[in-house]
């Protein structure tokens, strides 16, 4: 008995979550208020709740495998879990009102309530240990972004977004899918332990095995918006309320992360000499395509989707700069890749979240000309955006500014030279349009009469907050570096 409670006790914080979501459902069904407040505050409670489990169980040390090796509980996910709670919470705080004046919350609390069935999948798919705990987080995930997506169904151009990811996510799906099943038919295995041990063995089918490989890399691409699987994301970021953006934007782009650690770096490490090239050739193409079209954007949401690309050129590089001879190199790069994911995530919950406090009825904050003078209107928000683009770009003291530099030194570290010269040029290249943000706002006559921006006490203050984080790990990063490469240290399986 007491060997199934602690088996249960791995996964608490899914099933707490699990519970307080369809409490959460079940609340809001006979909720009155036309802003779901009680809904709203609820759902801040249950991940206040998950969050308090979670680093109970990080502060006691408590690691291992449960369901038969499907999940598993280390460091890792332990730090991406607590990360992607907090995401999840910055994002329904600002996106409160947004989603209130854009009538998404008039018929029904849906926003939060998939959001939360979406947090889950995300958990899923961090604590992972098997091909199956693997895809079933990626599809539970997936379908509540797609319905998020298509919340605003009077909206067309939300309708048309969400159907262009639920076709492309669907088939990004069968080909994750096919090239699992070619993995599994090729080792006989299903749990990532075992089909590391077969690989190393060298006793796996090769030819089947690079086939599902090369699938299984597509998917992952997919997931994170890499060239040349792209496409969805400038649609969909543009297409879907900025509330929702940011929910597909920020923590899920941890969980994806997750994925790759626990399958290319984990499971299929004995062949990282195979995947290693593709990951580079992904990482070129999204530095290329990211950072070139972006400059010709006009649409602010646009353009952070085509920036998005472009760092997510840069987790790659990390990623495969990470497998060397030497060990400590590899643990540092991963590191490196690891605290760039979450630079990231912090910079887009900034830049996203100027929109949404900029966004008022009857205005979309969405047209890069519309942040004119927003200085004057908004010194507060203004000051973040500068932030924000400035450590995007970035430029010191920015943390922004340190993510890319740790990156260039796994690469120098691995002897790809050539690499984080091709890197830096693209940077400098990006460095452009994150640039024309800042001086729109700041030297550029607004057009129209000036407003001053009405912001809730609450959401001025976390984006306070935000954009203070990014100016302080930019000066004092080593903390959170530090703690990127321990956790990957302890929880790599070789």
């Amino acid at each position: 008995m007491m060997q199934y409670q602690f088996l249960f006790a791995l996964a608490l914080p899914e099933i707490l979550l699990l519970i307080l979501a369809v409490l959460v459902l079940l609340v809001d069904a006979f909720s009155k208020s036309s802003d779901r407040s009680l809904t709203f505050w609820l759902t801040l409670a249950s991940l206040a709740a998950v969050t308090a489990v979670s680093a109970i169980q990080w502060r006691d040390g408590v690691e291992g495998t449960t369901f038969s090796g499907l999940y598993v509980v280390d460091e890792l996910s332990h730090f991406l879990k607590l990360a992607s709670y907090i995401a999840v919470a910055i994002t329904l705080v600002y996106g409160r009102e947004y989603a209130f004046k854009r009538d998404m919350l008039t018929r029904g609390g849906e926003f939060y309530t998939l959001t939360l069935f979406a947090l889950l999948g995300q958990m899923v798919m961090i604590s992972a240990g098997n091909l199956l705990t693997v895809y079933l987080g990626i599809e539970l995930m997936s379908f509540a972004l797609y319905a998020l997506i298509a919340l605003r169904r009077e909206n067309i151009n939300a309708t048309e977004s969400a159907m262009k990811y639920f076709v492309l996510g669907s088939l990004a799906s069968g080909i994750l899918l096919y090239g699992l099943s070619m993995i599994y038919g090729a080792t006989g295995f299903l749990d990532l332990a075992g089909i590391a041990q077969v690989i190393e063995s060298d006793q796996a089918e090769r030819l089947p095995l690079v086939f599902g490989l090369v699938f299984v890399v597509a998917g992952l691409a997919f997931k994170l918006g890499a060239v040349p699987f792209h496409m969805w994301v400038p649609d969909v970021y543009q297409g879907a309320p900025t509330a929702v953006t940011l929910i597909v934007g920020g923590a899920p782009k941890l969980a994806a992360f997750a994925i790759v650690m626990r399958l290319l770096v984990d499971g299929l490490h004995g062949l990282a000499f195979d995947w290693q090239p593709m990951l580079l050739i992904l990482a070129v193409l999204s530095l290329a395509v990211g950072n070139l079209t972006a400059i010709v954007q006009t649409n602010f949401k646009r353009m952070l989707a085509y920036s998005t690309i472009s760092h997510m050129g840069f987790v790659f590089l990390g990623l495969l700069s990470g497998m060397v001879d030497n060990q400590p190199i590899a643990t540092e790069a991963y590191g490196a890749s690891l605290f760039y994911m979450v630079v990231y995530v912090l910079t887009t919950l900034a830049s996203f979240g100027v929109i949404l406090l900029l966004s008022r009825s009857g205005f979309e904050c969405e047209e890069i000309s519309d942040l004119k003078g927003l200085n004057q209107r908004s010194p507060i928000l203004a000051g973040v955006l500068m932030l924000t683009m400035f450590s995007l770009a970035g430029i010191p003291p920015l943390v922004g500014f340190y993510a890319k530099l740790s990156v260039l030194q796994a690469l120098v570290g691995a002897g790809l030279v050539w690499l984080a010269v091709v890197a830096v040029i693209f940077s400098l290249i990006g460095a452009f349009y994150y640039l024309r943000v800042v001086k729109m706002a700041y030297f550029d006559e607004p057009e129209g009469e000036v407003h001053a921006v009405p912001t809730g006490t609450v959401s001025s203050g976390l984006m306070s907050l935000n954009g203070l984080a990014i100016l302080v790990l930019g000066i004092l990063p080593g903390g959170l570096m530090a703690l990127c490469v321990s956790v990957i240290d302890s929880s790599l399986g070789f």
